[in-house]
């Protein structure tokens, strides 16, 4: 039988979906290439068919990862009056559900401690995809100095993904609640200063 040309491309793309939800969700030791091959009903052989290693998946789940959150980031600005994308951006961000969204959130926040662990090459690469999202994000922070904007994103972005990790440990629905909360006033003013 022989399948349509989008085939396999349509194949790379569901298997980077679930892998970039599974890495988040379970690490990258906990995800093993059998299982999500097994899991969407496809070949462990067939997984190079598409990919040359582990790594290259890894680094194809952090891109597809960091584009679903900015998707979603970009959808709470646009809403927005000029001036308050900031805010919004930090409100999503830090917000409870995402706190609780082990699968679909941030992949920094889900990953940092992997990452630090993977061989250099890979962080290389995963770096040039984080820093294109920082570009990004250093849009929404005021001021007219883009060297300023430049220097506060990576900050504001390992900041606000180390009070993400943070606030997975904190058991009390309430307390992360006034965590996040206290975070998001924190962030907000640090950067707009």
């Amino acid at each position: 039988m022989r399948y349509p040309a989008q085939h396999k491309q349509q194949t790379r793309q569901r298997i980077v979906r679930a892998a970039a939800r599974r890495f988040r969700s379970r690490g990258t030791e906990g995800a093993t290439i059998g299982t999500l091959m097994r899991d969407l009903r496809l070949t462990h052989g067939g997984f190079y068919r598409h990919f040359d290693s582990k790594e290259e998946l890894f680094i194809e789940a952090f891109r597809e990862s960091l584009e679903e959150l900015s998707r979603k980031m970009r959808s709470a600005v646009e809403h927005v009056p000029r001036g308050g994308e900031l805010k919004a951006l930090i409100d999503g961000y830090l917000d409870i559900e995402h706190s609780e969204d082990f699968a679909g959130g941030c992949p920094v926040a889900a990953l940092a401690t992997e990452i630090a662990r993977r061989p250099p090459k890979t962080r290389t690469a995963l770096l040039r995809i984080l820093t294109k999202n920082m570009a990004q994000v250093a849009k929404f922070i005021p001021g007219a100095n883009q060297e300023e904007r430049e220097r506060k994103a990576p900050l504001l972005i390992s900041g606000m993904a180390g009070t993400l990790t943070m606030s997975r440990m904190i058991a009390d629905v309430r307390q992360r609640q006034r965590f996040l909360e206290g975070a998001k006033k924190f962030y907000f003013d640090a950067v707009c200063k």
